[in-house]
């Protein structure tokens, strides 16, 4: 096993860092090999705001909840960005352009390229030593983190990523088995794996370090859904021109 296998397969969240800034070095070398992720159609559609002004800082970890959104070596948010696609229209130009604008194929070619450039960060980052941690709850209030960057028209925010020295190390939390989400030609009915997986993640929850408590995977996923969670998403969204038709 080669040590980049190594690197992913040893990958956690870290939550806690050392008060030590990531360096404009270790800065460079992530976002090139973000930039070096693979794009749809050479579009490279989305932009890394990294955001160093504590008092966006403070205010993104207050929307967010999580005081380690300020308290960390670097914050990163990605984007989806079809801006810079239009600029070069005219007014005529840029009416031609916004059936593709503004449909869920470019939407999801966005959202996607921002993925792979993020994971591609992550890895890099996690090679130097560095931990890092995404940061989906930008979208609790995920028009105020719009205005607080000042993205454009067809720029919005997907998720953050914070990096930096580990404080801590926590337990890995274990994954569905591959059996669950790999399937030979054709989806495969998997009921019987996530029994053996509730039963495991039910022990990892009760035996890990810290935050115990009782509960399974299947358990968890039916309160996420249950209840309605961030239902104005979808408005800054088309806003914003993506994902209206």
């Amino acid at each position: 096993m080669n040590k980049t296998i190594e690197t992913i397969l040893n990958h956690r969240s870290i939550r806690k860092f050392k008060d030590t800034p990531v360096t404009n070095e270790q800065l460079s070398t992530i976002v090139s090999a973000a930039q070096q992720a693979s794009t749809s159609s050479y579009m490279m559609a989305y932009s890394i705001i990294g955001v160093t002004d504590p008092a966006k800082k403070t205010e993104l970890a207050e929307i967010t909840g999580q005081a380690y959104v300020k308290d960390n070596g670097h914050l990163l948010i990605f984007c989806a960005d079809l801006h810079r696609h239009t600029l070069k229209a005219n007014e005529e130009q840029y009416e031609n352009m916004k059936p593709n604008l503004e449909n869920s194929e470019h939407f999801l070619v966005s959202a996607i390229d921002a993925a792979l450039a993020a994971q591609n960060a992550a890895i890099t980052a996690e090679s130097m030593g560095l931990g890092i941690c995404y940061i989906g709850s930008i979208r609790n209030h995920l028009e105020r983190v719009d205005e607080i960057l000042s993205l454009p028209p067809h720029v919005i925010p997907l998720f953050g990523m914070v990096l930096g020295v580990p404080a801590h190390s926590p337990n890995q939390k274990p994954r569905l088995p591959k059996e669950a989400v790999y399937f030979e030609n054709e989806y495969k009915d998997h009921t019987s794996e996530l029994k053996a997986f509730d039963k495991e993640i039910a022990s990892y929850y009760q035996s890990r370090s810290s935050n115990n408590r009782v509960d399974t995977w299947t358990d968890q996923m039916l309160r996420r859904f249950t209840k309605p969670m961030r239902m104005d998403v979808t408005d800054l969204v088309q806003k914003k021109g993506f994902n209206k038709r």
